[in-house]
């Protein structure tokens, strides 16, 4: 109450005062006579507010301030209540009381007036009392308008404003217990184009006993902060939504769900065409050229493949290109502009940019039948490289796009380009190491008669790319073969690369008819190697690639004696198949991998039944990320298990039964059915130590060749059998053996106990021998020696008259 007290008065159905307290002749120095029947506005320095003057019109209460004017001239600022009052013809009277606000409730109430903070105070039954002006602008409604109502109820009581879903809860949870809580809500200011965001904090108005009689409320514009938030959160979502995998459609095509889940109406990527990678035979060619996929913007002209779409109607109704075909843009238009300086571009598609950005009849009759109104154009860069362009445009949300969306699109695209690129260097380098993997892998079984062999190799599917697996089929000297499989630590060109050098020193290895635990010694040190001088090599500071290791298994096959010795570095166990369909893993000794050195190995040797079937493989095989060691050797097993089976079917449904479609480790897998060399093609004769014996031997030949009907070979025979048996007498030690096998090559074989192996010699004029093995390398295929157990062996192969060569 005011230093003056309380005024009141009494104001008929027409306006004219009716009564006059004593207060009021001390508020404004009226005497009663000097007022009553005067009109009320009279007294009023300014104009009832509008929500006074609707409440004349259906007579309720109000309250509210008016400023009135003294007897003297000067202004009074008043608060005044009016309650109509109905007379006894039905007439409404309007009671009024009024006081002069002290000074501090005159700035409390300016200061609540004015606030630029929305603020409205409910009661107890959560119905509003008051509300600032800035709050009756949000809302778009007077004060009167929001009095008496629940927050977010329309005029009319009957429905709940959009945007305030779950405020009403919120109110009565404060107004019951007394504790204050936070609320977001959206609302279309009027005259704003977009929704925004407000933070609206509840608070209970407690008496001096702590009893909750009223609350308030207060809302805060957090529209920006919001948009923030978003922003960052999008950028976050981004990171692990866009390239999850190293494809590059698919990378262009979580770029588009990205931004037409939270930024754009319709999206599209367009990769230049040039980038186009599942054309492997270009990226090739381009690669072994050294070109770097690169394009100049500005080019002339630009062409794009659709690679990816995304639309929030269902079925990409704005899209005029298919996903998959070629097109361009016109020269100046947005998205060549975009190209040209490399930065995004915002419009909206007016009639220029319309027709330039159309370029077509079906893209802007597309425009137009969608509505799109705001657009952005955001070339895909990376490492200086453009590769391609993303269109975003906005039809159903009303909002148009500004500057804060294009320098979001720009970060969303450039991450996406990262991506891209990355994908397009690793199709790159995993399509140049498949391409070495498989021209180091042997295309087609060698000629040999010792083994069927069908095999298969699997390259991985996964980011670790393309690994060092590889297998081998050597045929050896005596109608021997050779088996090897072998996995390289690591993956990529390097490892493929390596693998190639290891393939060949086991080859090189095998030729001169090492034992298979000889053989991985010298290959462990040839690893040691490798890694020493790739060590030795390598740049100060340079980052190490890691050492170089590997696992291999080797293992020769004698069809002649129907015996195999095998021996391991670190690779998993062969499994045989015997004739009746039963398979079952060799326990072998395991040798260390190959790169420890220091370590020895060692040979198993056993016997092994004609029709066995072997299975070697790499541990990409029977290892994977969802089952362990042991399971995989069980499936391996069961797939292997049959009889009667044709190899080739068999290589199928092992990868069937445990590889999936995106194997996670290279597969190498070689099968090998054995067979035997029959007694009827193989002969063999004790040689006495006499020279004597000598042409007795070459009569054995002989005879044995004309029961093979092999006469025409007969005179290189001879020859050879004459002078392998005579240097195995002259400089072997008993016992000495002579031995002739029958199978795609005729091979002739002396055995020996002395390990001193020969060698040829170039013999002079006069010289009386020295030309033996000379005349031996000139007149056959192949020559050589091998050393065994009890000494050493020396062996020459001949073609067969229609079998590759003459006699």
């Amino acid at each position: 109450m005011g230093e003056h007290g309380v005024a009141s008065a009494a104001v008929d159905a027409r306006g004219l005062v009716t009564a006059w307290s004593a207060g009021a002749r001390r508020v404004l120095g009226y005497e009663h006579g000097e007022v009553v029947g005067r009109r009320a506005a009279d007294l009023l320095a300014d104009a009832l507010p509008a929500s006074a003057r609707a409440t004349l019109a259906e007579p309720a209460d109000w309250q509210g301030s008016v400023h009135a004017r003294h007897r003297d001239g000067h202004g009074v600022e008043l608060e005044l209540a009016a309650h109509p009052l109905l007379d006894a013809a039905g007439e409404p009277q309007w009671f009024l009381t009024a006081t002069v606000p002290e000074p501090a409730v005159r700035l409390r109430r300016w200061a609540l007036d004015q606030l630029p903070v929305p603020i409205a105070l409910f009661d107890q039954d959560g119905l509003a009392v008051s509300a600032n002006s800035a709050m009756e602008g949000v809302m778009g409604r007077s004060q009167q308008d929001l009095l008496g109502r629940r927050v977010g109820v329309s005029v009319d009581g009957r429905r709940r404003l959009p945007g305030f879903e779950g405020l009403d809860e919120a109110v009565r949870s404060v107004l019951r217990t007394g504790e204050p809580m936070p609320f977001e809500a959206w609302l279309h200011a009027p005259g704003e184009a977009r929704e925004h965001a407000w933070l609206v904090s509840l608070s209970p108005l407690k008496d001096g006993s702590g009893a909750v009689r009223g609350m308030c409320l207060a809302a805060i514009d957090s529209t920006e902060q919001f948009l923030a938030r978003r922003r960052l959160s999008m950028l976050n979502e981004s990171g692990d939504r866009i390239g999850s995998t190293l494809d590059v459609t698919r990378t262009a095509e979580e770029l588009a769900e990205v931004c037409a889940d939270h930024l754009a109406d319709f999206v599209i990527v367009d990769l230049l065409d040039l980038l186009d990678l599942l054309d492997l035979l270009d990226l090739l060619d381009s690669v072994r050229a050294g070109e770097e996929a690169t394009v100049s913007p500005g080019a002339d002209p630009l062409v794009f493949r659709r690679t990816a779409q995304r639309s929030v109607l269902e079925g990409c109704p704005e899209a005029v290109i298919p996903v998959g075909s070629r097109h361009t843009y016109a020269a100046g238009s947005p998205p060549d502009r975009a190209l040209t300086t490399g930065r995004a571009v915002l419009y909206e598609p007016d009639d220029l940019t319309g027709r330039l950005w159309a370029g077509s009849p079906e893209r802007a009759r597309s425009i137009e039948i969608h509505g799109i109104h705001s657009m952005m154009a955001v070339p895909l860069r990376a490492r200086g490289i453009t590769l391609g362009l993303s269109i975003l445009s906005r039809h159903r949300t009303a909002e148009p796009f500004g500057e804060d969306d294009l320098l979001l699109a720009e970060e969303l695209a450039a991450r996406a380009a990262v991506c891209v690129d990355n994908a397009r260097r690793y199709t790159r380098e995993r399509a140049i190491a498949l391409e070495l993997q498989r021209s180091l892998l042997p295309h087609r079984a060698p000629r040999q008669a010792a083994v069927e062999v069908a095999s298969r190799y699997q390259p991985a599917s996964t980011r670790a790319g393309i690994g060092g697996d590889w297998f081998d089929v050597i045929p050896l000297s005596g109608a021997r073969v050779g088996l090897v499989v072998g996995d390289v630590v690591g993956h990529g060109v390097q490892a493929s690369a390596t693998m190639g050098r290891l393939r060949t020193a086991v080859r090189t290895l095998a030729d001169v008819d090492l034992a298979p635990d000889e053989l991985l010694t010298q290959l462990d040190d040839i690893v040691l190697r490798l890694d020493s001088e790739r060590t030795t090599d390598e740049p100060e500071g340079a980052e190490s690639p890691g050492e170089i290791g590997a696992t291999c298994l080797y293992a020769v096959y004698d069809p002649v004696s129907r015996r195999c010795s095998m021996a391991r570095a670190g690779h998993p166990p062969p499994a045989l198949i015997a004739p009746d369909g039963e398979a079952a893993f060799l326990d072998l000794p395991i040798g260390p991998p190959l790169g420890v050195g220091g370590l020895p190995f060692e040979t198993a040797e056993f016997e092994v039944p004609e029709g066995s079937v072997f299975a070697f493989y790499t541990d990409g095989l029977v290892q994977a990320p969802d089952r362990d060691l042991d399971d995989g050797l069980t499936r391996l097993r069961q797939a292997l298990c049959g009889t009667d089976r044709p190899l080739e079917e068999t290589c199928d449904q092992v990868l069937r039964s445990l590889l999936t479609d995106r194997p996670v480790d290279d597969v190498a897998l070689l099968l090998a059915r054995t067979r035997a060399l029959d007694d009827d093609r193989v002969a063999t004769w004790d040689v006495p130590a006499d020279p004597a014996f000598v042409g007795q031997a070459r009569k054995l030949a002989c005879d044995q060749l004309a029961a093979w009907r092999l006469e025409e070979v007969s005179f290189v025979t001879e020859l050879v059998v004459s002078e392998l048996v005579t240097n195995a007498i002259r400089y072997g030690g008993s016992p000495i053996q002579l031995r002739l096998i029958r199978e795609t090559t005729l091979i002739c074989e002396v055995s020996d106990s002395s390990s001193t192996a020969p060698h040829m010699r170039r013999a002079r004029a006069f010289d009386e021998g020295g030309r033996g093995l000379l005349l031996v390398a000139q007149l056959t295929q192949r020559w050589g020696s091998r050393h065994t157990r009890t000494g050493k062996t020396i062996w020459a192969e001949q073609a067969l008259p229609g079998e590759g060569g003459d006699a």
